[in-house]
């Protein structure tokens, strides 16, 4: 993993969460409310509406390192960096967005899946590779891809809860992914920050 604060952060906490929402009231609040429960890392992705005005709106929260996800192109690549996302996250291999994550100066998260793409994105710079949907192969998967991969960053992403967090670690992620177990989308859409700060708090207790 290459010196820089997002992965440091990403690595010392061990967790970012993964927002997924058809509404989004309050994103700086939302992020105030992870940090609150200790998650610092947080993903916004472009299948929320407006997301560009939800990182915008969020960017100089203090103590959260923002991102987002899901994107496809360089043109999003560009506009989210331009609304204060630090990070990009795509859900594929793709060479677009990892040029454009270059040409803007921040880190990209390909994802990937089968030992070739794991492969491809390593090659493409991915600063950490995503491995997605990650329940469906389980924990021994990640084990099994740092036989080729030694020392890869990894980072699981798809059906990761606090029953199997734990066990993504140990095989060797560097962080897992927290999705709807931490915010589901009714209780963002409503804003329930407190409830968000408590399923933090427990998602990160449970990584051990």
């Amino acid at each position: 993993m290459t010196d820089n604060p997002i992965l440091d952060d990403l690595r010392a906490d061990r967790a970012l969460t993964v927002v997924r929402a058809p509404s989004l009231p309050d994103s700086a609040a939302l992020c105030r409310a992870l940090a609150e429960g200790g998650i610092r890392t947080v993903e916004l992705t472009f299948t929320t509406p407006d997301v560009l005005t939800h990182l915008e709106r969020a960017a100089d929260v203090e103590g959260t390192c923002l991102g987002v996800g899901t994107v496809r192109t360089a043109a999003q690549a560009r506009d989210a960096v331009r609304a204060g996302a630090k990070f990009l996250v795509t859900p594929d291999v793709n060479e677009e967005v990892a040029d454009a994550a270059r040409d803007v100066g921040v880190p990209v998260f390909l994802g990937a899946l089968t030992p070739t793409e794991v492969a491809r994105a390593a090659s493409l710079g991915s600063a950490v590779v995503k491995i997605f949907p990650a329940k469906a192969f389980g924990p021994g998967y990640l084990k099994d891809l740092h036989g080729p991969f030694p020392g890869l960053p990894l980072l699981p992403s798809g059906g990761v809860s606090e029953a199997n967090a734990g066990e993504f670690l140990a095989a060797g992620a560097v962080a897992v992914c927290a999705g709807t177990s931490v915010v589901p989308p009714a209780t963002v859409a409503i804003g329930d920050w407190a409830d968000i700060t408590s399923r933090a708090a427990r998602f990160v207790a449970a990584l051990g």
